[in-house]
C-alpha cells in the first residue's frame, strides 16, 4: 500500500505540472486558426506606428522566410506563406529613458497566402486576435475585408506593407 501510494505521488508530481501549464485552446478568427508555435518563427522586419504609438515584429513561417530572404526586390509570396504581426504599445524604458520598448500587447495579426482561397481579399486571409487572451477579432468575412481596404495602399508589394530587415 505504501509503495502505491509513493507511485500516485510521484505520478501526480510529474503529471500535474504539464496540466496546470496547458495552453487553451485559441479560438478561430475569419475561419483562420492561430499558428502554433508562433513565437518560435524568425523575424522578417519591425516597424512603428506614430499615429497610434505601437510597434511590431513581423514573424514569418518557413516558406515566408524562404520568400523574404531570397533577394529579390520585390517578393512573390508563395502559397502557404504565413506572416504574422505581434503589437504592442511603445514604451519608455524607466531606466534609460531614451530607449523606447514593448508595453502592453495589444493584438496579433496574421496573413495567408493562398491566392485560390482568398482570391477577393488579393489572395491573402486576414485574422486578427486581441490581447494577450488572443481573442478573436471578427467572424466573418466582412473584418478580412477591412483588412484588405486597408492593405489597397501596397498592392505594388502584394499588399504586403513589410519591408524584409537587411541582415549581415
Amino acid at each position: 500500500m505504501k509503495k502505491v501510494s509513493h507511485l500516485l505521488l510521484l505520478s501526480s508530481l510529474i503529471c500535474l505540472p504539464q496540466i496546470s501549464y496547458a495552453k487553451q485552446e485559441i479560438a478561430a478568427a475569419n475561419n483562420i486558426e492561430y499558428p502554433k508555435h508562433l513565437t518560435n518563427w524568425r523575424i522578417i522586419g519591425t516597424s512603428l506606428r506614430n499615429d497610434n504609438n505601437t510597434q511590431r515584429a513581423i514573424l514569418g513561417n518557413a516558406i515566408a522566410i524562404k520568400a523574404a530572404r531570397a533577394g529579390i526586390k520585390k517578393i512573390n509570396w508563395p502559397k502557404g506563406a504565413i506572416l504574422a504581426k505581434l503589437v504592442w504599445k511603445n514604451e519608455t524604458l524607466p531606466t534609460w529613458q531614451a530607449a523606447t520598448v514593448p508595453g502592453d500587447f495589444v493584438h496579433a495579426e496574421i496573413m495567408v497566402r493562398d491566392a485560390k482561397k482568398y482570391a477577393a481579399t488579393g489572395g491573402w486571409g486576414f485574422a486578427r486576435w486581441t490581447g494577450l487572451e488572443l481573442t478573436p477579432h471578427g467572424k466573418d468575412s466582412s473584418s478580412a475585408q477591412a483588412c484588405f481596404d486597408c492593405h489597397q495602399a501596397a498592392s505594388g508589394t502584394d499588399y504586403v506593407f513589410t519591408q524584409p530587415a537587411k541582415l549581415p
